[in-house]
């Protein structure tokens, strides 16, 4: 013993026994310890397996989902189109019934029918060959 200030310190002996009991001890709690984190390592991975199948399978759904509504846009564009065409349509017809008026028999022209003057068919193509002729159309030579 020696003394250090008031105190006395003083070793104990430990049995070779009690020494090797608690190397036991302190080797089981740390394979229980290896044991508890490799339970809570795999139960992270099968939910992060888990959870990134529903995912992917939100990923789809949201895929189809997103082609159904572009599809849909489409129709529905196409559709504003014809329907602002054929409001056009009856609103140059509407536009148009005020326009016009009804006619009366005082607002009618009679003309008198003019008779048509037939012409043979050779006449008309002896007229146009000698018209080519005087025109020079038709030249004789290079």
């Amino acid at each position: 013993m020696k003394p250090y200030g008031n105190q006395l310190n003083l070793k104990k002996k430990v049995s070779y026994l009690s020494r090797k009991n608690s190397e036991k001890i302190y080797i089981i709690n740390i394979k229980l310890i290896h044991q508890i984190f490799d339970t809570i390592n795999i139960s992270l991975l099968a939910l992060i397996f888990t959870l990134f199948s529903l995912s992917f399978d939100s990923q789809r759904k949201w895929s189809n989902t997103y082609k159904n509504l572009s599809k849909t846009r489409a129709i529905n564009n196409n559709l504003i189109d014809y329907i602002s065409k054929i409001e056009e349509f009856y609103i140059s017809e509407l536009e148009s019934i005020n326009t016009y008026r009804k006619t009366k028999p005082e607002d009618l022209i009679y003309l008198d029918k003019l008779q048509e003057t037939k012409e043979s068919l050779f006449k008309k193509n002896l007229s146009s060959f000698i018209e080519g002729f005087s025109d020079s159309k038709y030249q004789r030579g290079y």
